[in-house]
């Protein structure tokens, strides 16, 4: 795929007809991984990694939606002209509104020690489109702490309003405290500011959701580049854990595509409606980077687990925020 160096700025209209009833899956077109889902205001949006090789990995786009159907592509919302310390392999986004700023976290240039520049950065705008500039000027992690390559950060605002970021790659997870600007982190109690809370067949790709008073984490499981990436989860009743891996929930159907993980939840507000956000790879592809963002349908048993996910063509059915929040 060619790298889009001249691509506008300015937001493409959205491309499916005002008559489709499902979303389909892919949901918008481009090799696009690591999806973020999340709602502002009366939108969807979802920040994913453009998924090229590491050398052109430089820039990320954003898309929203109204109704889960018809989405606008936001261009380069971000790219490592604004990020001058990141030179390759920007990727698996997180994003999170405060004090009406939006703060975009990632990670850049795959460091492989603590001797390399790299690690997880924070840019920050106005809009949810960007443009995002760099919050630090320096990654605000850059360094392996408890085993754990500084990668796959999702930043959760926990019900007494505290931050806390959880990341990790190389199947170690980290959870830290961050402080109220967001330029760094607030040690615990006992002194640590890296709390190792990595559960079973934990590889990558951390998520926390609270459902019912109960800390749902989510993680991706496998190898990325292969068939049988997926994700697992656990509950708990803290976000520190202590989280016992309950069962796989997302993952390939080889009638369908394979390499299902790397996946963010979104609720519609004031229900129990829940869709999963993902990448899988379409059958006819085996270049590592072929990845498509999909989504589907995320179900709940009696018991609070979570029911495993079926993933289709289709996609989701036409949902709008404001006919959620009036009903």
């Amino acid at each position: 795929m060619a790298h889009s160096q001249s691509q506008p700025k300015k937001a493409s209209a959205p491309r499916k007809s005002s008559e489709a009833t499902t979303s389909g899956n892919p949901i918008f077109p481009g090799w696009y991984a690591d999806p973020e889902g999340i709602i502002f205001g009366n939108r969807y949006w979802i920040y994913p990694t453009y998924s090229a090789p590491y050398n052109e990995q430089v820039h990320m786009d954003a898309f929203s939606s109204t109704d889960l159907i018809n989405w606008t592509k936001h261009n380069r919302i971000i790219d490592t002209t604004s990020i001058k310390w990141a030179k390759r392999a920007m990727w698996a986004p997180a994003i999170i509104e405060k004090d009406r700023k939006y703060y975009l976290f990632f990670g850049a240039n795959d460091i492989q020690s603590n001797n390399e520049l790299g690690g997880i950065g924070v840019a920050v705008a106005d809009n949810p489109a960007g443009p995002f500039k760099d919050h630090l000027g320096k990654p605000l992690i850059d360094k392996f702490h408890n085993g754990a390559q500084p990668i796959d950060q999702f930043v959760f605002k926990d019900k007494d309003g505290q931050y806390y970021m959880m990341y990790g790659g190389w199947r170690h997870c980290n959870i830290a405290k961050l402080n109220n600007d967001f330029t760094g982190f607030v040690p615990f109690e006992d002194g640590t500011t890296f709390k190792e809370i990595t559960p079973e067949g934990y590889v990558e790709g951390p998520f926390m959701f609270m459902r019912n008073g109960k800390y749902y984490f989510m993680w991706s499981e496998g190898g990325w580049t292969g068939p049988n990436y997926s994700v697992a989860y656990a509950i708990a009743d803290s976000p520190f854990g202590p989280f016992q891996r309950i069962d796989k929930i997302l993952q390939q159907d080889p009638k369908i595509a394979t390499g299902a993980g790397h996946h963010s939840v979104i609720q519609v507000p004031g229900k129990d409606q829940w869709y999963i956000v993902y990448h899988r790879r379409p059958l006819t592809e085996t270049d590592a980077n072929h990845r498509v963002t999909c989504m589907d349908v995320m179900t709940f048993d009696s018991n609070g687990h979570i029911n495993p996910v079926i993933i289709t063509n289709e996609g989701v059915k036409k949902q709008t925020l404001k006919q959620a929040s009036t009903k």
